[in-house]
């Protein structure tokens, strides 16, 4: 997904104007952008690959948590569905999960609130240093040739050291404190249904640090004059061990199944969970991290909020190793790949810039 520079473009220049005006995509919206800029146009969008409904009979699973802390049988049917759900599709949707639908509302309206803000209020916070822990910007690349996603993004680093209260954004930053305080403590219950599914002690995964840090990114994707020309997320998997979503009712999130872009249909209420590629490897690939993208839409704003359980953002754990868990490995179930931290692993998938490959290939044995 690698736009092709025509003779005229002046891709560096574009992308500076866009990057020093610090009011992103909604910024050139409302000037009243009628054409999408050159570097928002994606020349190979993979159109050999099915995309829309999937049959009735494929669907991204939903998996009710009524009862999951309070029925040892529901507990049991509840760790079987999250074990086929991460062997077969990497993905599944919860509903009855504890965080109440007001709060997630509000985290939709927050995240809403602080991107449709004057631009001023916004242009503080704008920058592209990763060691900040309250950012926002516009998803671009200044140092490859990939093309730009339509939306812009709030990140917050959320755990295990948040921030000052003072630097999260006033619009959203009550909810956002009591929102991915409620996600913390869904992702350990989480973490203990997966361990659980893998046959192994529910705090397994906690134990070795699964649950510890949470990245949090609030996209906001404004109506996009020209959506076939264009991605709101580009081809990929996640790198750390456990995403959570929300997202509005506008959709666009689909799901490589079976060779086939399955829309992940919104379900008022509900949430996202998807694998990320360090689970894949830990759990020797009986568990899987799968493709997945955002495709632009002509109504917006698309709103989501994805909260991703991973550690390599506390230096004191940046050099941890992970590997394959020794309880799942066997004579018939030998070791995939070889140990690595998540520094050398993120390191190796976002210095590659290329979509739709796996960076788990890199790390398996020969």
């Amino acid at each position: 997904m690698i736009a092709t520079p025509e003779p005229d473009h002046d891709r560096k220049t574009e992308l500076m104007a866009i990057d020093q005006s610090k009011s992103g995509i909604k910024g050139l919206v409302d000037a009243g952008l009628a054409k999408l800029p050159r570097v928002f146009v994606h020349d190979h969008l993979n159109l050999n690959i099915k995309s829309g409904p999937a049959p009735d009979n494929v669907k991204v699973p939903v998996i009710d948590f009524a009862g999951v802390n309070t029925d040892s049988t529901r507990w049991a049917m509840i760790i079987d569905e999250v074990r086929n759900a991460c062997m077969k599709w990497g993905f599944f949707q919860i509903v009855n999960h504890g965080i109440p639908v007001t709060t997630l509302e509000e985290m939709i309206n927050g995240i809403r609130r602080f991107h449709e803000q004057e631009p001023e209020a916004k242009e503080k916070l704008y920058s592209r240093d990763e060691s900040k822990k309250v950012t926002f910007n516009t998803k671009i690349d200044m140092s490859q040739t990939m093309a730009a996603y339509w939306r812009d993004t709030l990140t917050c680093v959320m755990a295990p050291n948040p921030p000052d209260t003072q630097e999260l954004p006033e619009t959203c930053r009550d909810i956002m404190l009591d929102y991915t305080n409620n996600v913390m403590n869904l992702g350990t219950k989480l973490f203990e249904l997966i361990s659980e599914a893998l046959g192994l002690n529910p705090n397994h995964l906690k134990d070795i640090g699964c649950t510890e840090g949470l990245y949090v990114m609030g996209h906001y994707s404004p109506a996009c004059p020209e959506p076939e020309l264009t991605m709101g997320t580009g081809i990929h998997t996640d790198s750390g061990f456990l995403t959570v979503l929300l997202q509005d009712q506008i959709g666009g999130l689909q799901v490589l199944h079976d060779n086939q872009w399955t829309d992940v249909t919104p379900i008022p209420g509900a949430l996202i969970i998807n694998l990320g590629d360090l689970l894949q490897l830990i759990s020797n690939d009986k568990f899987i991290s799968v493709y997945h993208r955002v495709v632009a839409r002509n109504i917006g704003p698309r709103i989501s909020i994805a909260s991703f359980f991973r550690t390599y953002i506390q230096p004191q754990n940046a050099l941890r190793m992970y590997g394959r868990i020794k309880e799942l490995l066997s004579e018939n179930n030998p070791p995939i790949y070889k140990e690595t931290n998540v520094v050398d692993y993120f390191k190796f998938k976002h210095l590659k810039g290329v979509e739709g490959t796996s960076a788990l290939a890199h790390f398996k044995l020969c």
